[in-house]
């Protein structure tokens, strides 16, 4: 093809976003010649997404600042259904309570990487709940039905996956596909909205859409999608032995979520800068281009940069000096994550067993002996071999507070009250 002229599809291309794409000369036009306005869908199925969704809100933010209007579309209406694509079995079905107080929740962190508005150019939140509840069903068959057919929706992953793994796909699943491409065909009515973008597992159904909404109303639109993030070692992003890395504050600190930017591994730097930065590609050149303990430098302005953008300049700050402290000075930072414990369970002392999970730092009695007896529980930094010695209050520095670790690299304060 020829060479990409909108700064929309340069962005994308140059740094890492773009996987597939549908029309993509006719889309690199449209982009050169106006604005276009695109969307991405998230489902409330949980209150905060977490870094596996950082990536369709970085493309968002890209379309952005080259010049064009992002929709966030919360799924409302979709989340009540479920999304069957790379799920081995059903989701858990939501009541519509939690599902709008998870929508509430997740609100909050669009407006830390986007600017909203009524300007031409200004995002905007919409919820697909708006005209799904709506809809007549035999009306809906009726009209959109006839565009689908069940034999290329079984040469879906999604569909494919689960049946060769003999688990049970519900109709009720099996619709999520048909709303998601209606989706597409709304938004196009509504707003003019002319791409879809998404992950990559959802090909086959922004394809739909883009299908739909041309059959339907005439209308030539688009679709792309970014690669499946997995690290260098082949772990899915988002995921630590810790748990989730949510993008709110409530779920996951800002410590927290700098350290997980911190312990990237070595092969993965230039790429998380290229896609979860905006620093200059010849930096990330030279960035990533470090050797040896180097990289960590590398590193720490990834974690830098990856924290201001998701919780602000303090919030990074704030983390790079508890952690400067913490692992370079031998100190206790001031924002640690702190666990409050009654001076009088001090006394009677706590099986360092229970503390760590207390802390936080295991999920269970049974990770928390196994961490102590493979060496990898500290009290004070110093190692614990037994899962039930006692912390008392002759382990409280004089500031009242007991430093608990669960290997080298995470860290929680519990604190005397």
């Amino acid at each position: 093809m020829s060479e990409l002229t909108s700064d929309f599809l340069k962005t994308v291309t140059e740094r890492g976003y773009m996987h597939q794409c549908t029309g993509l000369e006719d889309l690199d036009k449209r982009a050169a010649s106006g604005v276009v306005t695109a969307y991405i869908g998230f489902d409330c199925t949980a209150p905060s997404l977490h870094v596996g969704s950082l990536l369709p809100i970085m493309m968002l933010r890209t379309l952005q600042k080259t010049g064009h209007k992002p929709i966030v579309l919360m799924g409302g209406g979709t989340t009540m259904v479920g999304d069957p694509s790379g799920k081995d079995e059903s989701r858990q079905l939501l009541t519509e309570a939690v599902i709008q107080s998870n929508m509430d929740s997740i609100k909050t962190v669009f407006s830390k990487f986007l600017t909203f508005g009524d300007g031409p150019t200004d995002a905007v939140m919409v919820n697909n709940a708006d005209w799904l509840k709506s809809l007549n069903y035999i009306e809906f068959l009726r009209d959109y039905g006839p565009h689908f057919t069940i034999n290329r929706m079984m040469t879906y992953e999604s569909v494919k996956m689960r049946l060769e793994r003999e688990q049970p796909l519900t109709f009720l699943e099996f619709n999520y596909m048909i709303f998601q491409a209606y989706d597409f065909l709304e938004l196009n009515r509504r707003m003019g909205c002319a791409l879809q973008m998404g992950g990559s597992d959802q090909w086959g159904n922004i394809v739909n859409g883009v299908e739909l909404t041309r059959r339907v109303a005439g209308k030539e639109v688009f679709g792309l999608t970014t690669p499946l993030l997995t690290t260098a070692s082949g772990a899915k992003m988002g995921k630590t032995a810790a748990g989730a890395v949510w993008l709110n504050a409530e779920q996951l600190s800002p410590y927290d979520y700098w350290q997980y930017w911190r312990n990237t591994e070595d092969a993965d730097v230039g790429r998380f800068l290229r896609l979860f930065t905006e620093l200059p590609l010849d930096e990330v050149a030279r960035l990533e281009a470090l050797e040896g303990a180097d990289i960590n430098e590398a590193k720490k302005i990834l974690a830098d940069e990856a924290t201001r953008m998701c919780h602000g300049e303090d919030a990074a700050k704030a983390a790079r000096e508890t952690a400067q402290k913490t692992f370079e000075q031998g100190q206790l930072g001031a924002d640690l994550p702190t666990v409050d414990v009654p001076r009088a369970e001090f006394d009677t002392g706590i099986p360092a067993f229970a503390a760590l999970v207390r802390a936080g730092l295991c999920t269970s009695n049974g990770e928390a002996r196994r961490l102590i007896q493979g060496g990898g529980g500290r009290v004070n930094d110093a190692a614990v071999s037994d899962p039930n010695q006692a912390i008392t209050a002759a382990d409280l520095n004089a500031d009242g507070v007991v430093k608990l670790s669960a290997g080298k690299k995470r860290h929680a304060l519990l604190r005397s009250l």
